[in-house]
């Protein structure tokens, strides 16, 4: 017995040692859930705030410590990038992605001064987008050969970060030293912490008059409520959006009849001279080169074609929030606030040439801002980005809907003649009118031929005649006689009151109607022509009996929206409705969307009608927006472009 027993446990001393001798290897095998697989596989410094696994294999191969290296990268910088255990790949990926370890935390950790911290931080920046850039455009194989790995995205994405965070704290630091150094072709040259950088900015035009803007705001940055979606395009380069004007909108009288965008997009990339991997890495010298990615879509990098990243939501929604369009619009109307004296176009885009021009009128008492889901929905869609650009007229509702019509008329000539002098772009001989309520009013104006139609209900209906006659005449003819807008080629009209509404005959309306207050040179204008249109003289004149405003004209009794509604629109110009029908219970014919009447949005002759189950604000509905592109992809098949004057 003692024998068994001796010999039980000489075997469980043996089976002991046997284990240590064999350092307990062993392989078991761990069940992992979809989240962790997806970490395991696609976590990194950005997404997770841990290195990848890619880095930690990196690091593992060549027994390096990874708490260490984390803590400071020039620990372990000179064994990766000399050892003979990693490919190119492996070891510049690891290298970008330490390097922006080290950006992103190594400063927080820190009690050096702030000049100190700023410029161990910019050296970080830096290194990590050299190092991710001769990994993308310098490596044994090339991006299109990678362009299926997850590995290649993430390093694009330490690229395109790194660049971010550079340029902007380099533009907040050296931005005095930048616009000192900047010439009037966009080059300039600069010298920060160890780094010569040089820039070409020809290709971007931020402003007709600034070179530089005020700030740049990296669009990754920007979330906005009231859009549904932010459209943006995966490529190389940080998106960012250029802020040229603390001041958003043109209240006051401008010499100028338009404004470009005060917050462009644009694409910046940093660019690592040498014509190998050993010269990328060595150098100390990058080239900032700055993009428009409406105008651009793909990039030449070393000697490789690739798309330019770019973020097209980003600017317009900074547009508006910072607009304050909504309190404005409706402080304009009773004559508060900042008076709006006259029509206004902004362009949402630096102006081209060669893409067609959407105009947007927004309706009574609204904004740009009644257009917020329409536009971003428009530049999302990629075909209608190439071949349109958006122009939308912020204009005083308060005022008359015949004035409103000669002032946006006038803007919008006066904007075309600047930007096109010599008639010689396409994009100025095809204008698509988008018009809501009000606004769908006038644009349908701007496609008529009065005639002499409007005079004569005019010469009619005040008994006009001798010198009298005459005076009134001067006095409308900017008002009652007009052609169809050259430039237009189609028109869509959406909840639009062409014949009026009965709801602007309601007490709360003419409450409202009593309150409107139209600015000085406005009201002067119009009470000069009521003076002239009632005859002093004879007891049978007929009086002007209300007074001269909007919400007057949109009455289904005014004489002005009476006399328009039956103005022929151009010959074979194409033009679309787009009408609510708000209960559905009642019939099409008989119904309306809570503001405007079936019959009053409804025209004859219209190559289509598209009626959504909608309050009046239909505009917004997902199916209008839709309806409005799948006419614009119509208009782009059906009319062709015009040919550039020679």
């Amino acid at each position: 017995m003692l024998s068994s027993l001796f010999y039980r446990s000489l075997h469980s001393l043996l089976l002991s040692l046997l284990l240590v001798l064999s350092g307990c290897a062993g392989v078991k095998t761990v069940s992992v859930s979809t989240t962790d697989y997806m970490s395991q596989r696609r976590g990194d410094i950005l997404t997770t705030g841990e290195l990848s696994p890619s880095t930690h294999a990196a690091l593992q191969v060549l027994g390096l410590d990874v708490a260490a290296c984390s803590k400071q990268i020039e620990i372990c910088h000179e064994q990766l990038s000399n050892s003979n255990g990693l490919d190119a790949e492996q070891r510049t990926a690891a290298l970008a992605e330490l390097w922006l370890q080290q950006a992103i935390n190594g400063t927080a950790a820190t009690s050096e001064p702030a000049d100190r911290q700023h410029r161990d931080s910019l050296h970080a920046w830096l290194q990590s987008a050299r190092h991710a850039y001769a990994y993308l455009f310098f490596s044994e194989r090339t991006a299109s050969e990678r362009a299926l790995e997850d590995r290649q995205t993430q390093v694009r994405d330490y690229y395109n970060y790194s660049v971010q965070q550079a340029v902007t704290r380099l533009f907040d630091e050296k931005q005095q030293e930048l616009r000192g150094s900047l010439d009037r072709f966009g080059n300039f040259n600069i010298n920060a912490d160890g780094w010569h950088i040089s820039g070409k900015l020809k290709n971007l035009r931020l402003s007709r008059d600034q070179q530089l803007p005020q700030q740049l705001v990296p669009a990754a940055s920007l979330t906005f409520k009231g859009l549904r979606n932010q459209y943006r395009r995966d490529g190389i380069g940080a998106e960012l959006v250029a802020v040229m004007a603390k001041k958003v909108v043109t209240s006051q009288s401008s010499e100028q009849a338009y404004s470009e965008t005060p917050f462009p997009a644009l694409t910046l990339v940093l660019r690592f001279p040498g014509d190998s991997l050993e010269e990328v890495l060595a150098t100390r010298t990058t080239e900032l080169m700055g993009f428009d990615p409406y105008r651009l879509d793909h990039v030449t990098l070393a000697g490789q074609y690739v798309p330019l990243a770019a973020n097209f939501t980003s600017g317009y929604g900074l547009w508006l929030a910072r607009s304050g369009f909504a309190n404005q619009s409706l402080l304009t109307l009773i004559g508060r606030g900042e008076i709006l004296e006259q029509p206004h176009v902004y362009l949402m885009q630096p102006y081209d040439p060669r893409r067609r021009i959407i105009v947007l009128l927004h309706g009574l008492a609204s904004s740009p801002e009644a257009w917020i889901n329409v536009a971003n929905e428009i530049l999302g869609d990629e075909s209608l980005r190439q071949n349109y650009q958006i122009w939308q007229v912020y204009y005083p509702t308060n005022a008359p809907i015949a004035l409103n019509h000669a002032l946006i008329r006038q803007a919008l000539q006066d904007t075309i003649s600047s930007l096109d002098p010599r008639g010689q772009h396409r994009a100025t001989q095809d204008l698509v009118l988008i018009g809501h309520s009000m606004g769908g009013v006038l644009s349908r104006l701007m496609v008529s031929d009065s005639g002499d139609q409007l005079w004569q209900e005019v010469v009619d209906r005040y008994q006009l005649d001798g010198q009298r006659k005459a005076r009134v005449r001067k006095a409308l003819e900017p008002y009652a006689w007009f052609k169809p807008m050259p430039q237009a080629r189609r028109a869509i009209f959406i909840a639009a009151p062409h014949r009026g509404t009965p709801v602007a005959e309601y007490r709360l309306a003419r409450w409202t109607a009593n309150l409107i207050k139209l600015p000085f040179s406005m009201l002067g204008r119009m009470t000069e022509i009521a003076q002239l249109l009632v005859d002093p003289s004879s007891a049978n004149a007929t009086p002007v009996v209300r007074g001269f405003n909007s919400i007057d004209n949109l009455s289904n009794r005014d004489p002005f929206i009476r006399a328009t509604a039956g103005l022929p629109i151009a010959d074979g110009l194409p033009y679309h409705s787009i009408i609510g029908h708000d209960k559905l219970k009642i019939p099409l014919l008989q119904s309306s969307d809570g503001v405007v009447p079936y019959q009053s949005a409804h025209l004859e002759g219209a190559r289509s009608e598209k009626v959504i189950h909608s309050w009046h604000s239909v505009q917004e509905t997902p199916e209008a927006i839709l309806e409005v592109r799948r006419i614009l992809h119509e208009h782009l098949q059906t009319t062709p472009a015009l040919a550039e004057a020679p």
